[in-house]
Order: C-alpha cells, then sequence, then structure tokens
C-alpha cells in the first residue's frame, strides 16, 4: 500500500472515530435525560396508571384486571415511570438524534428544526389524544365481547397496560407524518409534487399500518386509523408546498448538493 492510500486510510479512520465520538457524546446526553425524565415520574407512576386503567372503569364489576405475580405491580411501576419518562423527554432526543443524523444543516435549517420539534410535540400529543380518547373506548368493548358466552374476560395488568401505551405510542408517532413530510421537502429530499403523484401507494401504504397499530381486526376501528392518516397525509403535502414557496429560489436541494 502507497503513503497516499495509508494516509487516505487513515484520515477515513479519524472520521469514522470522530463520528463515532460524536455520536457517543449524543447518547450520553439522551441516557442523561431519560434518567432525569423518568425519576421524576416516579411520584406520579400511580396518577398514570390510574389514568391508563380508566377506559375499564365502565366495566368495573362486569371485568377485572389483574396480576398473577408477586412482582408485577413492582416491575409495572418502573415500566410507566421510563415509559412517561421517555415521553417528556422525546423532544430533546428528537433533537440530539436529528443533529447526528443531519450534520450539514445550514443555519436557517436548524433554526427551522427549533420550530419544528414543539409542533413535532404537538402533533404527537394529538395522535395520543386521538388514540387514547377515540380509539381505546372503541376498541375495549370489541374485544371484550368477542367470544364472551365462551371465554370469560379477565386481563392481566402486566399485558393490558403494554396494549394501551403501544397503541398510544405508535399512533402519536404517525401524527408526526406531516412535519417529517415537510422537514424532508424543506431539504429538497422530496417535493409535494412526488408525494402528490404516489397518494395512491401512500393509501395503500396507511392502510398496511393500519392493520398493523389497529388493535381490532373490523373495518370500523381500521378506519378510525386510516381517515386520519390519509387525512394528515394530504395536510403534509399542504405543509411541504408552504415549505418549499418559503425557501430561497438560489438555494440547492439535498439531491443536487450530492
Amino acid at each position: 500500500m502507497s503513503e497516499e492510500e495509508l494516509e487516505l486510510e487513515g484520515s477515513r479512520m479519524m472520521t469514522l472515530l470522530e463520528h463515532m465520538l460524536e455520536l457517543k457524546d449524543h447518547l450520553v446526553r439522551i441516557a442523561i435525560a431519560l434518567v432525569v425524565c423518568s425519576a421524576g415520574t416516579f411520584v406520579l407512576a400511580k396518577r398514570i396508571l390510574e389514568w391508563l386503567i380508566l377506559p375499564m372503569q365502565a366495566y368495573k364489576g362486569q371485568y377485572a384486571i389483574i396480576a398473577t405475580r408477586p412482582t408485577t405491580t413492582i416491575g409495572l411501576f418502573m415500566k410507566i415511570s421510563l415509559f412517561s419518562g421517555a415521553i417528556v423527554a422525546m423532544p430533546f432526543i428528537i433533537y440530539q438524534l436529528l443533529h447526528f443524523i443531519l450534520p450539514g444543516l445550514t443555519g436557517r435549517e436548524k433554526r427551522a428544526l427549533i420550530w419544528i420539534i414543539p409542533g413535532a410535540t404537538a402533533f404527537f400529543l394529538g395522535g395520543a389524544a386521538f388514540a387514547y380518547f377515540v380509539m381505546i373506548p372503541a376498541a375495549i368493548p370489541f374485544l371484550l365481547g368477542f367470544w364472551s358466552d365462551l371465554i370469560e374476560q379477565n386481563w392481566m395488568v402486566d399485558e393490558y397496560i403494554p396494549f394501551v401505551t403501544g397503541l398510544v405510542f405508535w399512533v402519536g408517532v404517525s401524527f408526526e407524518t406531516p412535519l417529517i413530510m415537510a422537514f424532508l421537502s424543506r431539504l429538497g429530499v422530496v417535493t409535494s409534487k412526488q408525494m402528490l403523484g404516489v397518494w395512491k401507494f401512500a393509501v395503500v401504504a396507511i392502510a398496511i399500518l393500519a392493520a398493523f397499530i389497529t388493535p381490532t381486526p373490523d373495518p370500523f376501528n381500521m378506519s378510525l386509523v386510516m381517515v386520519p392518516l390519509i387525512s394528515l397525509y394530504f395536510f403534509g403535502i399542504l405543509l411541504a408546498w408552504l415549505a418549499e414557496s418559503r425557501k430561497p429560489k438560489n438555494q440547492p436541494t439535498q439531491i443536487e448538493a450530492t
């Protein structure tokens, strides 16, 4: 291997090492944020559990949520605290990850990113509220009534809570779609015209996603997920178009820059 090749290989190794060190710094910040936020939610764990089992209160006396192991409630306390801490720390986590994944952002794009994160938090909370107040009350009667003449329903708390939190989390994440679309358009990765051109494929993808998220296979509950997501997709196209209209004309796109 020649001297020039050795120097090139050494520079590549240094670049990789620098990226790994930068990733370590971001992960350390994320871990600290998770620990601090989870510790802060310890005192709220019982109230959060009451909030999570509230949809079952209408069926109190008919169906029960039970614990089958001595350590179930302790483990549940820890899981709720960690989950709640992750939700609280989510804006900071997203900010750290985007700064690592997109290191070449201009000052203008970094300022746009700062504005996007509060918007992403609001969209996530809107999706979580939709899942909690609309989807879960619609899903629980269906699940409790299915084969209820043959099988007595008593749900284990360590299975019920992940069911509720998982649904709330993934629906909240799916509601981030418009802002992700707008941000990708702002970077020049994709345009609003291209998004509009593949809307039929997007509807199929949304149907698959709805089948994955929806806890029940009936068309009614699937439509509860599909209709908002399809509406959010077209809203995302509108936001992408607005982001493109505000982009300076002489600014190169991400594709052109590469």
